[in-house]
């Protein structure tokens, strides 16, 4: 397969122009049958609900290729529902789930060259967005949505990869669910996380972890990713909240930790004075997979981890099998694997 001129191997996550992307309008009631555009800009009206009202939502999906060649996408009829749900949130017009996942076969098969070489510890990053696109300037549900989705190579999310970072809690968390209730987080706005995360980074840290909105006192996620443990006694823990984009690689780790490791798991509220009762912390996402916590800052206490920078015995391995069955390197039992037929 012909490839693209890229260093693979030194790849960061960032955006690279590819071959082409695909757009599909909704108007007058109904989904037209989308276009192949070679161009990466879009025409919005100045008005657009989008721009004012934040009416948009993404999602983020990885395709990886095996050592035989083939190339498979992860889990991509999970991204599906949630783009739905996340969509019904909004209140815009869902992209029809079949729609979405011949599509995005579409532009990987229109953007093959750009599909990293197996074992580079990089993948094809697939962006699927949704915006409301109607000029109205009071504060109501556009009619008309525009649904994209392009391709970008990505390496690592963390500029560190397996090494352990270090989170920063801040006692009060205002973020954009001021009472803490209902379904608040979709796919798509992290620009309530920017300040913090902002802050966190000029204090030393690599990432923020919030607290819930509404007690201040349970955990909820990292900004960028869902959030686990590994308790001393061995329990896989996550929190249980509203607030937060239910992760699908922290659904598909949570399986592997009880199915293959044998792990008790634990979704539920997880307050911040039991950080001490962990042995383990990582943060998880498609984009960063997983990443090992070093330590954890809550006002005047840290309590640490991995003091040598080594990975968790326990993270260590969920990252291995989870990333072994993305790669094509291990039996994929669950099926969460779609192969993608490349020409």
């Amino acid at each position: 397969m012909e490839r693209a001129q890229i260093d693979w191997k030194n790849l960061t996550f960032g955006y690279t122009k590819t071959d082409a992307h695909l757009q599909y309008r909704f108007n007058e009631g109904r989904w037209d049958d989308g276009e192949i555009v070679r161009d990466d800009k879009i025409t919005l009206n100045i008005a657009a609900t989008c721009l004012h009202y934040g009416q948009e939502c993404f999602e983020g999906i990885k395709v990886f290729e095996h050592a035989d060649g083939k190339v498979s996408i992860f889990r991509v009829d999970e991204n599906a529902k949630r783009m739905t749900r996340s969509a019904e949130k909004t209140l815009m017009e869902p992209f029809p789930e079949d729609k979405f996942i011949e599509a995005i076969f579409k532009l990987v098969q229109l953007n093959k060259r750009f599909i990293p070489p197996h074992g580079m510890g990089a993948s094809l990053y697939i962006r699927p967005l949704l915006l409301g696109t109607s000029a109205i300037i009071g504060v109501k549900r556009s009619v008309e949505y525009l649904f994209l989705v392009f391709a970008t190579p990505v390496g690592p999310y963390f500029k560190s990869g397996l090494n352990p970072i270090k989170l920063y809690v801040e006692e009060s968390m205002d973020r954009a669910a001021p009472d803490g209730v209902g379904d608040v987080k979709v796919g798509g706005n992290y620009a309530a996380s920017l300040r913090i995360s902002k802050k966190a980074r000029d204090l030393g840290f690599d990432e923020v972890l919030y607290l819930d909105a509404r007690y201040k006192k349970y955990l909820d996620e990292s900004g960028p990713a869902n959030f686990f443990a590994i308790t001393k006694d061995n329990v896989y823990v996550t929190p249980d909240s509203k607030s937060i984009l239910p992760s699908i690689t922290n659904m598909s780790l949570m399986t592997i930790a009880e199915k293959e490791l044998g792990l008790k798991v634990e979704k539920r509220p997880l307050a911040i004075g039991e950080i001490d009762t962990f042995k383990e912390a990582g943060c998880c996402g498609t984009a960063a997979v997983i990443t090992p916590v070093k330590s954890i800052t809550y006002m005047n206490k840290t309590v640490t981890y991995a003091e040598n920078d080594e990975v968790g015995e326990i993270s260590k391995k969920l990252y291995d099998i989870l990333t072994a069955i993305q790669l094509g390197n291990r039996e994929d039992k669950y099926g969460w694997n779609k192969i993608i037929p490349i020409g």
